[in-house]
């Protein structure tokens, strides 16, 4: 049996309704409360819902209260993220593992939901090479950055979080992943956290809620009027490509991640909305729909992404 036909058994959902995942960003401007009170409806209705977090602004304090600064490079194709040294990375799992995912699965245990945190090591749950070196261009020249500690997330544990979801456990997932060494070794590393949710709902078959602090994504980014309903045509995602700018592209390239990887749709949605999670499920935002991906079209981006850094996406 698949992960996903796991799943699809684990929720007992008599209309049939896919896994639910949900992003939670970590900017200070988004709030958690809506869609905690959804995810514990959704799961009082028998809906297999799995959580991701963020957490950028927490791990910059927490890198600024060690007495360093976070430190962020521009990869060769033009992506800022944040570099992790060994001392960055040590206050990356302070921050995500330790105390967000800690604080996050004792809101929704508090909300009636039997949530269960799991950092993307547990279980080999996230698990990919690691990266120890990134290009960057320093004052327009291109250099190799040694030292890093980051990763493309290759595998999602679908079986673990179906055996979890079967015992009526709902997983609440944070970075790092499971850095694989070339020497067989394992590495904590840094893993951008709405690709993360990519993996996981591209695994389970899922549909992918990406909640953030704007409305959705917008054809202008300084216009809230601009919202971009739906995406469900190849020419529909260029233009979503073309109009997301800065953290809203990283979304882009996560919803196209999972919709490839088996997800059906993914929908980027305001957090701070009523019932945010229920909302976006019914329309919401900015819809993504498999339907959206041209399947003759190779991604020939994918070779440069290995030599991006895993900014934590807010």
């Amino acid at each position: 049996m698949s992960g996903s036909d796991a799943v699809a058994d684990a929720a007992g959902d008599a209309a049939g309704d896919p896994p639910v995942v949900v992003k939670i960003g970590g900017a200070k401007a988004v709030d958690p409360a809506g869609a905690v009170g959804d995810v514990a409806d959704l799961v009082d209705d028998g809906r297999a819902v799995v959580v991701v977090h963020g957490g950028s602004t927490v791990v910059d304090e927490t890198i600024e209260r060690l007495g360093m600064e976070p430190e962020y490079v521009e990869s060769a194709s033009g992506v800022t993220g944040r570099f992790t040294d060994a001392d960055a990375m040590e206050a990356f799992t302070m921050a995500m593992a330790g105390k967000l995912n800690t604080e996050l699965t004792a809101l929704f245990r508090e909300a009636g939901v039997d949530a269960v945190g799991l950092s993307g090591v547990d279980g080999g749950l996230l698990s990919g090479p690691r990266k120890s070196a990134v290009r960057v261009l320093e004052d327009g020249k291109k250099k190799i950055k040694r030292g890093e500690h980051s990763g493309r997330i290759e595998s999602a544990n679908a079986d673990l979080l179906a055996g979890l979801l079967a015992d009526g456990y709902t997983p609440v997932v944070s970075p790092p992943m499971e850095g694989r060494e070339s020497d067989g070794g394992v590495t904590p590393v840094n893993a951008d956290a709405d690709r993360a949710a990519a993996a996981v709902a591209g695994a389970l078959g899922a549909d992918l809620v990406l909640l953030t602090d704007v409305a959705g994504v917008y054809a202008d980014p300084e216009d809230p009027d601009t919202l971009i309903e739906s995406a469900a045509t190849p020419d529909d995602l260029v233009a979503l490509e073309s109009a997301a700018e800065g953290f809203m592209s990283k979304k882009v390239m996560a919803a196209t991640e999972a919709l490839s990887g088996g997800s059906a749709r993914v929908v980027v949605a305001d957090a701070n909305a009523d019932d945010p999670v229920l909302a976006a499920l019914a329309g919401s935002g900015t819809t993504i729909r498999r339907s959206a991906l041209d399947d003759a079209d190779d991604d020939d981006t994918e070779g440069d992404e290995t030599e991006e850094t895993e900014a934590v996406d807010a």
